[in-house]
């Protein structure tokens, strides 16, 4: 199972300061170094956000990522003709299709493939044609998997929010939803990932629950972590907590 690392809360600090000097000397933290971090940690991709507003990630951050860091990059982005044409310059190797509202602190759900099937369909033709492979950000609902398999999606990242924001029986609901969804998307050859919420307490019971996720995206308890332990170790913490599941 990989580890992809989400650094954008990296860039929401240095915004917190740096938003309208981000060509200063001082601009700081470098999400470069963050990557630079995450890859000697054993991050096996790295996951960045440009959203439509700007507000962690910048252009200029993912393309300085792209050309430096030696690892596949994933691209988070809303379905909009502006970022998908940022997304065929830039040229990820994976993209993951988002929600984007710009009330939300945070993607707060998964992407309605159902709903916006139609609108979906050109944007996922033109990253495949450019050989970029493409992942929906998904709730974990049987129609949204099976939505993706329609679009030719390759990949599907399960949101797993309601999963980790639960407790007891509400927490097993959400995970009989999660394991149901990534049963359906093998069966239909689609690669099960899966982020939002993820952390060191809710990880075991996830992995155990789910055999068949292929790849987590985490961010925030990653970079909570590092405050104390600085991000490469923290990396490396999450790394060693999969390996240790994985064995089992």
């Amino acid at each position: 199972m990989l580890l992809g690392v989400n650094i954008d809360h990296v860039a929401t600090l240095r915004q917190a300061r740096y938003a309208t000097m981000l060509d200063s000397f001082n601009a700081e933290p470098s999400v470069l170094e963050a990557a630079y971090a995450a890859q000697r940690g054993g991050a096996d991709s790295i996951t960045l956000h440009v959203r439509g507003d700007r507000r962690h990630m910048q252009d200029a951050d993912a393309l300085l990522i792209r050309e430096k860091v030696q690892l596949p990059l994933n691209l988070e982005m809303g379905n909009t003709p502006e970022m998908v044409n940022f997304a065929l310059k830039l040229k990820p190797d994976y993209v993951c299709m988002v929600p984007e509202k710009r009330e939300e602190i945070t993607t707060e759900g998964g992407l309605d493939a159902v709903f916006y099937e139609k609108e979906l369909a050109p944007s996922i033709e033109k990253m495949t044609a450019a050989g970029i492979k493409v992942s929906l950000f998904i709730d974990p609902e049987i129609v949204q998997v099976e939505a993706a398999a329609r679009l030719k999606a390759p990949m599907i990242e399960l949101h797993t929010g309601c999963y980790a924001n639960h407790e007891g029986e509400l927490r097993a609901k959400e995970l009989e939803r999660l394991r149901m969804a990534a049963e359906r998307a093998v069966e239909l050859g689609i690669q099960v990932n899966a982020g939002h919420g993820i952390n060191f307490q809710n990880l075991a019971q996830l992995v155990e629950g789910i055999p068949f996720l292929y790849e987590l995206n985490i961010g925030h308890t990653l970079i909570s972590h590092a405050i104390f332990v600085g991000l490469e170790q923290s990396v490396r913490d999450m790394k060693c907590a999969m390996s240790e599941l994985t064995k089992a």
